[in-house]
C-alpha cells in the first residue's frame, strides 16, 4: 500500500470515529523547530542529561539548571504551531470529543488551539513552588531572576516538568488511560514509542482493540501494531488526511439530503 492509500484509509477510519486520542511526541514540536532529545540534532548532543535535568542535578546547582531551562525557553517562545498542530485544533469542532495527549512541553498544542490537553511530560512555561507544590505560569523571556522563588513562601521553583528518575503524575497517566479506554481511535503523532511509561498509552490502546494510526518519518516499536502506519511528517500528512475526511464528510451529507 503506497502512502496515498494509506492518507485514504486514515481518513475513512477518522469519518467511522466519534472519540479521538491524539498522542504526540516530539516529532510534531520538531517541525516548528524546536530542537529534539533523540535526533541527531537533539539536545542531548550538547549538554548531558545527568548535569541538567534530574532532581539531584537541581539541588547541587539549580541555577545552572534554570540556566538551561530559561536558555530552552528561550529557543521556545517565537516558535509557532505548524499544520500538524492546526489540524488537530481545528478537529476540536469535528468530533464528538478529541484529546490531545502529548509528550512535549512546548505548550504549542495549546498555542494552536486545542482545548483538551494532557501534558504527560508537565509544562516548560510552568514553575512550580518545590514547598507548597503551587504551579504558576510565566512566559518571561528571560525570566525576571534565576534561579526564580516563590512569592508566597520564598522558597525556590522549579521548572513545572517532569524529569530523569521522576514518575509521571499518576492522576494524569489515570486520565490518559481512562481517556483511551472511551475512545475509537488514536492517532500516535511524531513519537519514538521508546519512552516509558508514556510509550504504553497507545501500545495498551492497540491491544484494546482501539484502531491506531501511526504518523511518524521513521519505523517505531508501534508500527506492527497500528492499523495504518504512514511515514511522513505530521505537518504534511495531517492537512492531506484533513482533506480528503471534508470530502468524505460532505459526500456523506450529500447523500443524507
Amino acid at each position: 500500500m503506497d502512502i496515498r492509500e494509506k492518507v485514504q484509509t486514515a481518513a475513512q477510519l477518522l469519518s467511522q470515529a466519534d472519540n479521538i486520542i491524539a498522542f504526540t511526541g516530539s516529532g510534531i514540536s520538531s517541525e516548528s523547530g524546536i530542537p529534539t532529545f533523540r535526533g541527531k540534532d537533539g539536545l542531548w548532543k550538547q549538554f548531558k542529561a545527568q548535569d541538567l535535568a534530574t532532581p539531584a542535578a537541581f539541588s547541587t546547582n539549580p541555577k545552572l539548571v534554570w540556566e538551561w531551562y530559561d536558555w530552552r525557553r528561550n529557543i521556545i517562545a517565537d516558535k509557532q504551531p505548524n499544520p500538524g498542530h492546526k489540524i488537530l485544533a481545528e478537529w476540536n469542532d469535528l468530533f464528538s470529543s478529541l484529546y490531545v495527549i502529548t509528550q512535549n512541553i512546548d505548550g504549542l498544542h495549546q498555542k494552536a488551539g486545542s482545548e483538551n490537553i494532557i501534558e504527560l511530560h508537565g509544562n516548560i512555561w510552568k514553575l512550580r513552588c518545590t514547598k507548597e507544590g503551587t504551579v504558576t505560569e510565566d512566559h518571561s523571556c528571560p525570566l525576571k531572576e534565576i534561579p526564580p522563588i516563590c512569592k508566597k513562601c520564598g522558597a525556590l521553583m522549579r521548572p513545572h516538568v517532569v524529569w530523569f528518575g521522576e514518575s509521571l503524575d499518576t492522576k494524569l497517566l489515570s486520565e490518559a488511560v481512562k481517556m483511551c479506554s472511551k475512545a475509537d481511535l488514536m492517532l500516535a503523532i511524531g513519537t519514538s514509542s521508546l519512552v516509558y511509561p508514556a510509550a504504553s498509552i497507545p501500545m495498551t490502546a492497540a491491544e484494546s482493540g482501539v484502531k491506531v494510526i501511526e504518523i511518524n518519518p521513521e519505523s517505531t516499536p508501534l508500527t506492527p501494531r497500528a492499523d495504518t502506519s504512514i511515514r511522513g511528517k505530521a505537518g504534511d500528512v495531517l492537512p492531506e488526511i484533513s482533506d480528503i475526511l471534508n470530502n468524505i464528510i460532505r459526500q456523506t451529507k450529500g447523500r443524507e439530503k
